[in-house]
């Protein structure tokens, strides 16, 4: 598709994505498509989105897991993976930066931890386009 993420367009997409930012999620089921606004963080290639595992969207990514995401002057599209609970060992040094980053939501009864079935998904990126002080950028992620 386009270039490798370079430092310049890295630098861009963390400037601009590495906070809480709602950014539009697609998924598609029976060959319809789905679309919800969460909140997400972006890190290396991919957002992070605390949800539940009985949700739509992620029965949807169970049976198709390609999505697209679309944010501030950015479309792409990727993988979804459930990463599992967000308390789960392997999710820990992740769900640190996630928890301080929705810092401001997170806590205040939105989020269950407790609940078996809040998970943390991933959203892997493979190609995308950003735009930048009128500049177009067509990244490739993988």
């Amino acid at each position: 598709m386009g270039e490798k993420l370079t430092k310049e367009t890295a630098q861009i997409m963390e400037e601009r994505f590495g906070c809480d930012n709602p950014v539009a999620l697609a998924t598609v089921e029976d060959g319809k498509p789905y679309v919800r606004t969460v909140n997400g963080y972006y890190q290396d290639g991919a957002f992070y989105i605390v949800t539940y595992a009985l949700s739509n969207k992620m029965r949807h990514i169970a049976k198709n897991p390609t999505v697209a995401v679309s944010g501030d002057w950015f479309t792409a599209q990727g993988i979804g993976e459930n990463l599992g609970h967000v308390k789960a060992q392997d999710n820990a040094e992740i769900m640190a930066k996630v928890r301080a980053v929705f810092d401001e939501w997170y806590g205040n009864g939105h989020v269950n931890e407790e609940d078996p079935n809040t998970c943390l998904l991933r959203v892997r990126l493979s190609e995308g386009v950003l735009y930048h002080h009128g500049t177009r950028y067509d990244i490739d992620f993988t």
